[in-house]
């Protein structure tokens, strides 16, 4: 009797420390609660229709991976996960696994949790293209080097009901010698801007020539590049490009800038443009180069992409945060600092981008709580002292019997 009660008093002190543990880190970010399970021990040679127990044993103290409630934070680095997964940390070599999202960055740019290990995922190329290569996610802090122009493209409507210019010949400086313009912003090498203007003149017949300068200055192998409309008033699909060749990139006083010179050719390409009898209109223009950028901020999606957003607005992808997923995450074995390690219980780590598979999402600006439900703990903790106290009292009544045995005579 004496040894029943003990393993009873026993499993009710392993139910209250895990009760404990669980209450304790009702505040720590990512914790996931655990249960104590019990099972009943008997005699193997005992007869199945007079066995008598002889206790309890603690079966197992199993893990409870539910959700924990996201909270919202200032911190775009902190991270949760809505469902499935774990996020992976390089920590000397070996890979920990953890739901605490609370990141920032070492002075080397990697993101790293407070202990300072490394969060993992997809590699950016350095072009903006997430690569298949998992590594240590490391934010590049650098400026972004400037583009040259290389294309752009128009997309305009021409008065079909306009005439040829007064003024034959064409000047940037006399409005009667052309019938519209527009102008649009382009990038030498060293991404200063240069101001590029187009004049159309109507040369009649679905005609216009276009008159393209840089900076005042015209350029292109020719004075004027003509475009054709049909007579359904779009444009003739054999028409080429408007090209902008031989420029010069000049500072404010027109001297060389010290870019590259002459800056490469590219075409403006009108594909989209039309001649219709509605007033001049000027739908879009677009070219790809850019100035020098200082990085403004970082955001995270919920696809786990991270991006880098710089003063030009221009945005860079920099890799993909990777979720992990276990076959049995029972069977992770705790390290602390609400960590896990991969066991052969567990099974290997499954790799992915969230959202993808049985992974949940990621979002940034949020951290996931501890799902420990305090108020069931509280009950809990009242049934497993009560276990501990009815344990006590067999011992006593024990004691009694034993003491009654010893006084006979």
């Amino acid at each position: 009797m004496f040894d029943t009660a003990i393993s009873g008093l026993q499993a009710a002190t392993t139910d209250l420390s895990v009760i404990g543990n669980n209450v304790a880190n009702a505040s720590s970010t990512g914790f996931k609660s655990s249960r104590a399970q019990f099972a009943d021990v008997y005699a193997a040679s005992s007869s199945p229709s007079n066995a008598v127990g002889l206790g309890v044993k603690t079966a197992g103290i199993n893990q409870m991976f539910t959700q924990g409630t996201l909270n919202l934070t200032n911190n775009n680095l902190d991270l949760a996960i809505d469902g499935q997964g774990f996020f992976g940390l390089a920590d000397g070599g070996s890979m920990v696994y953890t739901r605490a999202g609370a990141f920032g960055t070492d002075k080397d740019g990697y993101i790293v949790n407070n202990a300072g290990q490394r969060l993992t995922g997809y590699q950016g190329d350095g072009s903006g293209a997430v690569s298949s290569q998992r590594g240590e996610l490391r934010i590049d802090a650098s400026s972004l080097q400037p583009a040259v122009t290389s294309r752009a493209s128009a997309s305009l409507n021409l008065e079909a009901g306009s005439t040829e210019p007064a003024t034959t010949t064409f000047s940037a400086g006399d409005s009667t010698s052309y019938n519209r313009s527009t102008s649009l912003s382009i990038y030498d090498s060293l991404g200063n801007s240069h101001d590029l203007s187009l004049y159309f003149v109507n040369a009649g017949g679905g005609l216009w020539d276009v008159h393209a300068l840089v900076d005042g200055v015209t350029v292109g192998g020719t004075p004027a590049q003509t475009i054709q409309f049909g007579t359904d008033g779009l444009l003739d699909p054999a028409t080429t490009p408007i090209n902008i060749a031989d420029w010069h990139p000049l500072d404010p006083g027109g001297a060389a800038n010290g870019a590259t010179d002459p800056s490469p050719a590219f075409d403006i390409s009108l594909a989209d443009s039309t001649q219709f009898g509605s007033p001049f209109s000027v739908y879009a223009l677009s070219q790809d180069g850019y100035a020098a950028g200082q990085l403004s901020r970082i955001g995270i999606d919920e696809s786990g992409t991270i991006t880098s957003y710089y003063s030009n607005g221009k945005s860079q992808a920099l890799g993909q945060v990777a979720l992990y997923n276990f076959a049995n995450p029972q069977g992770l074995q705790q390290l602390g600092d609400t960590t896990w390690s991969e066991t052969p219980s567990s099974g290997p780590a499954m790799v992915g981008a969230p959202g993808t598979g049985s992974l949940g999402g990621v979002q940034s600006g949020a951290l996931e709580q501890s799902n420990v439900d305090l108020t069931a703990e509280l009950v809990h903790l009242i049934l497993a002292q009560r276990n501990y106290q009815a344990n006590a009292q067999t011992i006593q009544a024990a004691d009694a019997v034993t003491q009654t045995i010893i006084n006979i005579r």
